[in-house]
């Protein structure tokens, strides 16, 4: 993340300790991501002799950590210091294109014991 302020990113719809003070909107984080033709040789391999897949998941995590970024960078365009009830989505396009979306709600919170 390229700023020096931390975005609060959670799946609940509240954050225990804090109280939403304002709704902001709703906030969207993109990634799409492809492996070269090795890649897929390399998943198509584990896919014969059975495993895990390390490719797919390897991809899959960088491609979630893409939409998280951008999902924080879209939050904090709003001014947001929170997002909640963030709801991931992972699909495919085409032959190899992995895409994955973070969707939530971007909010201003404090904590509950501020005065």
């Amino acid at each position: 993340m390229s700023s020096d302020r931390q975005v609060i990113i959670v799946t609940t719809p509240g954050i225990p300790g804090y109280r939403v003070l304002r709704v902001l909107g709703l906030v969207t984080g993109i990634s799409v991501r492809t492996r070269g033709a090795l890649g897929r040789f390399a998943a198509e391999l584990e896919a014969v002799v059975g495993g895990r897949g390390e490719s797919y998941i390897g991809e899959l995590r960088r491609a979630r950590e893409e939409a998280v970024q951008d999902l924080v960078r879209e939050a904090l365009k709003l001014g947001a210091n929170a997002v909640i009830g963030v709801d991931f989505e992972t699909s495919e396009i085409l032959e190899g294109f992995i895409v994955v979306t973070a969707t939530g709600t971007a909010v201003l919170v404090e904590p509950e014991d501020k005065a």
